[in-house]
């Protein structure tokens, strides 16, 4: 049985447009049961809107979607959302505020006995680690507070698919890094697959198992978070996860790529390939080397705690950034000793 035949969640071919916008361009995605994926990319790129076709919220131009064998949506048919089995976290909790926290968490349990529905609040009051709040009314509680209660009434009633929309980002920085990892958990011990979205990258990091970047309605990649940042399979992707810049290089005649930095062995372009190319460094790429015969000109300084973020000039102009420890305070204008320390070899055409 391949992936697509086992896959819980099958969507193939999905568009949508606003008038003449296409907010969605055939996009495909499979999910296995278990799996925690997070959507990611820049504001408009059809992060919500996935999320809300999947859930039924959003009619689509075109598309199929197959959730747990079940037909949710083909050229003949839609199901309506509350027929999905799909669980729904938003950014704004939505807490019925006249329900206690009890009461909120057992809204979608309608169709449980009284004694399934109180034992099923009871287990989720102590996995949200709130046991003794179940009397207390959403304003009393804190923001995140809330937004455990939201997830708890969201996977009360065991749905096959929990989808997050921007769930954590109107908390503040300590406690969605409390958090994050907490619903991770939380969904992974329940046995619940997860789609999260996020504009978060490190967000994106703790919580999922596959990450998917989308870029004008696309998916442009869908792989670990390990391979969208040491292996991204487009400029976009490079660019858009973490720090980093496209220098120009050249291809040598013994195998070696070129650049103002210096000399890369090879590991991945045929000594044939034509054509000019760009190796995109990240800021780990490169070393502090007050020692080093390459140098440039810092133009950009931001401090990060732990570390200084620089980027430099080179003296072809081209700029990159690197990292040094926070006891290496530079000034904008001075130069900077580099020396490169690369281990994943990330080469492009150029445009």
């Amino acid at each position: 049985m391949n992936q697509v035949d086992d896959a819980l969640l099958w969507a193939s071919e999905l568009s949508v447009s606003y008038g003449k916008t296409q907010a969605l361009q055939q996009v495909d995605l499979n999910l296995q049961a278990g799996q925690l994926l997070c959507l990611v990319g820049p504001s408009g790129c059809g992060k919500s809107t996935l999320l809300r076709a999947i859930a039924g919220f959003q009619e689509t131009d075109t598309g199929t979607i197959r959730l747990a064998g079940e037909t949710l949506l083909d050229a003949s048919s839609v199901l309506p959302p509350e027929q999905r089995k799909i669980g729904m976290v938003f950014q704004d909790v939505a807490l019925f505020p006249h329900l206690n926290v009890a009461a909120n968490i057992a809204f979608g349990l309608y169709r449980w006995s009284r004694a399934k529905a109180k034992a099923r609040v009871d287990e989720l009051l102590v996995m949200i680690g709130l046991e003794g709040f179940a009397e207390r009314f959403p304003h009393e509680l804190s923001g995140g507070q809330q937004q455990r209660v939201a997830l708890a009434r969201a996977i009360a009633p065991k749905p096959s698919l929990l989808l997050l929309d921007e769930p954590f980002s109107g908390l503040d920085a300590a406690l969605r890094e409390e958090l994050v990892p907490e619903v991770a958990e939380l969904l992974k011990r329940e046995g619940i697959t997860g789609i999260l979205v996020s504009h978060d990258q490190k967000e994106a990091f703790v919580f999922a198992d596959q990450i998917a970047v989308m870029h004008a309605g696309r998916i442009e990649q869908l792989s670990s978070a390990y391979d969208i940042y040491h292996k991204p399979e487009t400029r976009f992707v490079a660019k858009f996860v973490g720090d980093g810049e496209f220098i120009d290089a050249k291809l040598t005649c013994d195998n070696m790529i070129d650049c103002v930095l210096g000399k890369i062995v090879n590991g991945d372009l045929p000594a044939d390939h034509q054509g000019p190319i760009q190796v995109f460094i990240r800021p780990d790429d490169i070393l502090h080397d007050d020692t080093s015969s390459i140098f440039g000109r810092i133009v950009g300084k931001r401090f990060r705690g732990t570390h200084f973020l620089y980027r430099v000039a080179l003296t072809e102009g081209q700029e990159v950034v690197c990292f040094t420890d926070s006891h290496h305070d530079h000034d904008i204008g001075e130069n900077l000793g580099l020396k490169l320390n690369v281990e994943h070899l990330l080469v492009f055409p150029s445009h």
